[in-house]
């Protein structure tokens, strides 16, 4: 193949025009029956292209025809001089060096596929395929963004820079229109894989440095006391109905999440020498021990159901899906105007039952299954109650304290 068998041609991107009518430049390279395209990180106005160049013998013309000659003349350079030592050369290959991405270089995208494959191997050891399924969709939304808005296949880690993460973040929000609890999740899961890379040494500057998200004021995603007396006593209309809020106070009253009781058996209750009955199991999600005490409402629900599964299970638990149709049924007969999920559940007893109640942060982290402390400040935000026994207590000791010194 000869230099002729290599071509490189200009066009602008017309639908992607910014206020002053400026295109962003891509060019398309060709060599033998090879394609690709890539960005010319560049901007040409409409009004002077014609022809894959800028009309005209103004500055800014002549600036933009001296970089593309300056794209054409390497492009052919680095064809000549791979063709020299390598009997095959590819356009993506010749890409790859024109744009400082040496060949065989680590890209972001082949290290992200081999994390995932390392991730799926420990699936069901000390991993979770829903949290696998969220790096392969973060993964999917980086391969769009490249191919979509740089007109890339790959990227190398080398080119990442504190613009990519921030245009990245825009395309998630208006591009693909995810939520902003979606976007943080994706986002979270780049950096992750970002991090294994600067550990392993493939890259030593932080893209993410300097990247806050914009997270979404969370609301109150816990029930309240009156709001749990108002489930426990309001009349239902079924027993599937009955099921289901049995379900969910049983998680309210334990903080077992959905996944974890649908595990649970007989072989999770120990009887302590106190006579004390604890559920004592470990987390699906990341593999870490939990024990709790049970209190007198998720006894009486577990005799109430004792035997009734041909399974083993220590709950007759329904489906997902369900068991969600049923909550938001269960929300409307009791009057709580908004909407229920079985993970508000794991929050209530995490905020309502345990740390409302003075039971220390550390323990509370502990029932839950949580390695480390600060993920339980996640789930147990402090209640106004909780700020008023703890200012009379307070006031009781100040008290106190004054009576003696008198």
């Amino acid at each position: 193949m000869n230099h002729e068998d290599v071509k490189v041609a200009f066009y602008l991107k017309r639908n992607e025009s910014d206020s002053a009518g400026r295109c962003p430049v891509m060019g398309r390279l060709t060599v033998g029956r090879s394609e690709c395209v890539f960005s010319a990180k560049m901007l040409a106005p409409r009004s002077l292209w014609v022809s894959g160049r800028a009309k005209g013998k103004s500055a800014e013309a002549i600036e933009i025809n001296r970089r593309l000659d300056e794209l054409r003349a390497s492009a052919l350079a680095i064809y000549r001089e791979q063709s020299a030592v390598r009997e095959r050369v590819t356009a993506e290959e010749v890409k790859c060096l024109l744009l400082g991405m040496a060949y065989g270089q680590e890209t972001l995208l082949d290290y992200f596929r081999t994390y995932i494959k390392h991730f799926e191997q420990r699936v069901g050891v000390n991993r979770t395929i829903k949290s696998a399924r969220t790096y392969r969709c973060a993964c999917e939304h980086v391969e769009r963004f490249l191919s979509e808005r740089l007109r890339l296949s790959d990227i190398p880690f080398s080119a990442l820079d504190r613009s990519f993460i921030g245009k990245f973040d825009l395309y998630l929000h208006t591009e693909r229109r995810l939520a902003p609890n979606t976007v943080v999740l994706y986002m979270s899961r780049l950096h992750t894989v970002i991090n294994k890379a600067i550990a392993a040494g493939i890259i030593t500057a932080d893209p993410f440095a300097g990247y806050e998200p914009p997270r979404p004021e969370r609301k109150r995603r816990y029930l309240t006391g009156e709001e749990l007396q108002r489930l426990m006593t309001t009349p239902l209309p079924s027993s599937r109905l009955y099921l289901v809020r049995d379900l969910f106070l049983f998680s309210c009253y334990t903080g077992i999440s959905y996944g974890d009781m649908c595990r649970l058996t007989a072989a999770n209750l120990e009887t302590a020498e106190d006579e004390t009955t604890w559920i004592k199991a470990t987390r699906e999600k990341t593999n870490v021990e939990f024990e709790i005490p049970l209190l007198d409402l998720p006894l009486h629900i577990i005799d109430k159901y004792r035997d009734t599964t041909s399974d083993g299970k220590l709950l007759p638990m329904y489906g997902n899906s369900e068991l969600n149709k049923g909550l938001k049924h269960l929300a409307a007969t009791c009057g709580i105007d908004r909407k229920l999920t079985f993970h508000m559940a794991r929050h209530t007893y995490a905020t309502e039952i345990t740390l409302s109640h003075g039971v220390p942060m550390e323990t509370v982290s502990r029932m839950l299954g949580h390695s480390r402390v600060d993920t339980t400040q996640i789930y147990a935000q402090v209640t106004d109650n909780k700020i008023d026994i703890d200012t009379q207590s307070l006031d009781e000791r100040i008290a106190e304290c004054f009576t003696i010194a008198i």
